[in-house]
């Protein structure tokens, strides 16, 4: 079995006007897809409703996974861009050349398109103007399978911040093999010249998503750089909920418990407790794995922007 390797999610930078110009992406987070396992321990469910049928291609299906999971959440189907295709297949394709799963490319390396993640946007031909944010995902797995790749991602915590991100509005992917070793996945997600609607002031979206079926139960925090849980490996899947790239969430209070019984002890990801989570959302991390076939039910207390916001719910594990 090939042992993972990292794989690093951008921090996602936005440009309102031209004072913040130079913003850029950076980030030293990451997660690593296991061969088999993944990050969550399962391949994801083909038979929930509404999935897409898999290509074939891990491109493609990564790409269209990550779209079921948003549209679980009430988020914005991304549009595929046949440019930021091209980007993220260029750092794939380097990623797989030189051995490597970083978000900077090194000048005068074989399969160089540019150094930073908005360096190889630009070099493809994607044209960043004032206000536009962008973000980077990418894995690296023994497995093929672009499900499985955008799923682990997703499952951790760091990089589901930059998939569920609601006003990015294009999207696109690229892979790449390198035989008998990696599957270099990249998930590249945009929006430029205006970005899109997102979910307004005092807005959020949850995840798992309210009802949904079939979740993991539990996540290898190893695997995540910096790990969200130093203390253990294996614990519960990671809960969250996200706002605006413009917003700021605070929160007052966020519990999860099994239906009928006593909340779990957790680990909070929160701006103000954790300096890898980003201000436009929150996450809990149970400290055990969750228990199979079991309704969990969620609280979260805050505000948004200052808007207070309350929010119950509840999703059952597979």
């Amino acid at each position: 079995m090939l042992r993972p390797l990292l794989s690093l999610y951008s921090l996602v930078p936005i440009c309102l006007s031209l004072s913040l110009a130079a913003c850029g992406g950076g980030g030293g987070n990451g997660a690593a897809s296991r061969d088999i396992n993944g990050a969550g321990g399962a391949l994801p469910s083909m038979q929930e409703i509404g999935a897409p049928q898999a290509t074939g291609n891990t491109a493609t299906d990564g790409f269209n996974w990550t779209n079921f999971r948003r549209q679980q959440l009430g988020l914005n189907a991304l549009s595929r861009n046949s440019l930021i295709d091209k980007a993220a297949q260029g750092h794939s394709d380097y990623q797989r050349i030189n051995g490597v799963i970083t978000h900077v490319q090194t000048r005068g390396a074989s399969g160089f398109t540019g150094e930073e993640v908005d360096d190889r946007l630009i070099a493809a031909g994607y044209v960043l103007t004032i206000p536009y944010a962008y973000g980077e995902v990418i894995s690296a797995s023994g497995h093929t399978s672009g499900f499985h790749a955008a799923e682990d991602l997703i499952t951790a915590i760091y990089h589901r911040f930059v998939m569920f991100q609601p006003r990015f509005r294009e999207a696109g992917a690229g892979a790449a093999t390198a035989p008998g070793s990696y599957t270099y996945f990249t998930l590249n997600l945009a929006s430029t010249n205006g970005l899109g609607s997102g979910l307004g002031m005092g807005g959020i979206v949850t995840y798992p998503a309210n009802g949904q079926q079939n979740v993991l139960t539990n996540f290898f925090s190893d695997y995540e750089t910096p790990d969200p849980v130093a203390d253990r490996n294996e614990v519960g899947y990671p809960v969250s909920v996200h706002a605006d790239i413009t917003s700021s969430v605070t929160v007052q209070g966020f519990t999860i418990a099994p239906r009928g019984g006593a909340p779990l002890p957790v680990k909070l990801l929160s701006s103000a407790t954790d300096a890898n989570t980003t201000s436009t959302a929150a996450a809990i991390v149970p400290l055990n794995v969750l228990a199979a076939k079991t309704t969990y039910d969620v609280q979260f207390i805050g505000a948004v922007d200052g808007i207070a916001v309350s929010r119950t719910w509840s999703f059952t594990t597979r």
